[in-house]
């Protein structure tokens, strides 16, 4: 699943508006259902580069192989999004 221009902002709008990144994780899942969507702490995301910075949020692209999940900055090859709260 490539993720277009619009979704990327209907995800940005969900990751902005959002109480916590487990919130927006749970309304892109049930506004995207065939979007992978995850929270992980910022930590476990260091030395990556988030496709979007969204005030203290961060939005990471993913793909996968089939087996393995990477960070992608093109959303025609993103399968999933993960999010963090930098502190």
């Amino acid at each position: 699943m490539a993720i277009d221009a619009l979704q990327l902002t209907h995800v940005a709008r969900i990751a902005l508006a959002a109480v916590s990144v487990s919130e927006a994780v749970r309304e892109l899942r049930r506004t995207m259902p065939g979007l992978r969507a995850s929270a992980v702490d910022a930590i476990d995301m260091r030395g990556e580069t988030p496709a979007l910075s969204l005030g203290d949020r961060d939005l990471f692209l993913m793909q996968s192989d089939g087996h393995c999940w990477s960070v992608t900055c093109d959303p025609a090859q993103a399968q999933a999004v993960v999010l963090t709260q930098r502190m």
